[in-house]
């Protein structure tokens, strides 16, 4: 049986807003990632048949087909095309599930998955400011109108959904900063030992992720308000941060590295995709790793590496409480709190600093998943070849 396999991957570093990636157009961007990955791969544009790149906010500079423009300025060759997933917050990880479908359908040979967001440049809601109409239509205020906030442009939102997994799941607020607090430990930590030297690629100066706070607290995330509800529990200390970046991976078949001469940094196990309720919004993860778990016959004992997307320190911490997964093994070098959530490059970086760590520590098995806007999820299981 064909598998899909991955070639190499990189990424730009993680930009805080406004920080030293916001004078970069989002194409020079994905440009950046993609000339990155495909350099780590020992391959050149030619052997390229397709790229894949996620992106949530498809307006202004990052409209009229980013990837199909990122193939451009990064100098290849006219023939290779290009196209854009959202899959929302999960557009990069979609990304990669579809490159592997292609390869493995023998649609392409070569496929360059990933994604990119500057949300410096683009700000987050801008498609749906445009002023072209809301993004629901009659028919689904019509069905969830009595859950939601009629008065809002943005039906379904993050934040509020967060208060509600939360809720759900009985997680304090004491709970919410500590795990925010860790990831900036992890992630210092990562840094200062040179971990994430290796899959990141240095763009205008930047040679790594700008959103650590080394000087935060356990003090002073107690002293921030929340910002989603008056009485709420979350805050911007418990929430990912805004950020720029692009990641890629070079994706092809095993049988196809055979004949490139290539040996394959890891093979793409399984996928999957699942929705979930849109108002409750963030707890598709559970119900994708279940799914993902069943379909594969694997444990979550067989797995040594998870990756859980931190869009708010609510959402690992209630995937936790489901799962019962060892909490040691998720996320160890930090997540999207300390490190920055460049919404559709992120489901792309997960997979390039877990395969790093894959790589780096000898773990044979990682799964990565993460909530969606609109209530859905992604998870993938890779095995280190």
């Amino acid at each position: 049986m064909s598998e899909a396999v991955v070639l190499a991957c990189a990424r730009t570093p993680v930009g805080r807003r406004g920080g030293g990636l916001s004078g970069v157009h989002a194409v020079d961007l994905a440009a950046h990632a993609l000339n990155a990955a495909l350099e780590r791969s020992g391959l050149g544009p030619d052997a390229v048949d397709d790229v894949m790149l996620g992106c949530v906010s498809q307006v202004g500079e990052q409209s009229w087909n980013v990837a199909r423009n990122a193939v451009l300025a990064a100098g290849w060759p006219d023939r290779i095309p290009g196209t854009v997933i959202d899959r929302q917050c999960g557009s990069g990880q979609q990304a990669i599930s579809l490159a592997a479908a292609s390869v493995l359908a023998g649609h392409a040979d070569v496929v360059v998955a990933g994604g990119v967001e500057s949300m410096s440049r683009v700000p987050m809601g801008s498609s749906v400011g445009s002023g072209a109409g809301e993004p629901y239509g009659p028919a689904v205020r019509e069905r969830y109108g009595d859950r939601v906030d009629a008065s809002v442009p943005v039906m379904f939102q993050q934040g509020l959904a967060s208060e509600l997994v939360a809720e759900r799941y009985g997680i304090s607020r004491e709970a919410m900063d500590a795990f925010s607090l860790a990831s900036h430990e992890k992630a210092a930590e990562a840094t200062d030992k040179g971990a994430f030297a290796a899959e990141i690629a240095p763009l205008a100066g930047i040679s790594a992720d700008e959103g650590i706070r080394r000087d935060t607290s356990a003090a002073k995330l107690a002293g921030l308000k929340p910002v989603f509800k008056v009485d709420g529990l979350v805050t911007a200390g418990s929430s990912s941060q805004i950020s720029d970046g692009a990641a890629a991976l070079v994706i092809c078949t095993a049988e196809h590295a055979r004949r490139l001469g290539v040996r394959p940094l890891a093979r793409i196990a399984a996928s999957t995709v699942v929705g979930s309720d849109p108002v409750m919004m963030l707890d598709g993860p559970m119900s994708a790793t279940a799914r993902l778990l069943k379909r594969t016959g694997l444990d979550l004992d067989e797995i040594d590496v998870f990756e859980v997307n931190e869009a708010f320190a609510a959402v690992p911490l209630a995937w936790l409480a489901e799962t019962g997964a060892d909490e040691e093994r998720m996320n160890p070098r930090g997540g999207a709190i300390a490190l920055g959530h460049p919404l559709g490059a992120s489901g792309a970086r997960l997979a390039v600093t877990m395969l790093h760590y894959m790589r780096e520590t000898g773990a044979r098995r990682g799964m990565q998943t993460m909530c969606e806007g609109g209530g859905m999820a992604n998870a993938t299981v890779f095995e280190l070849l």
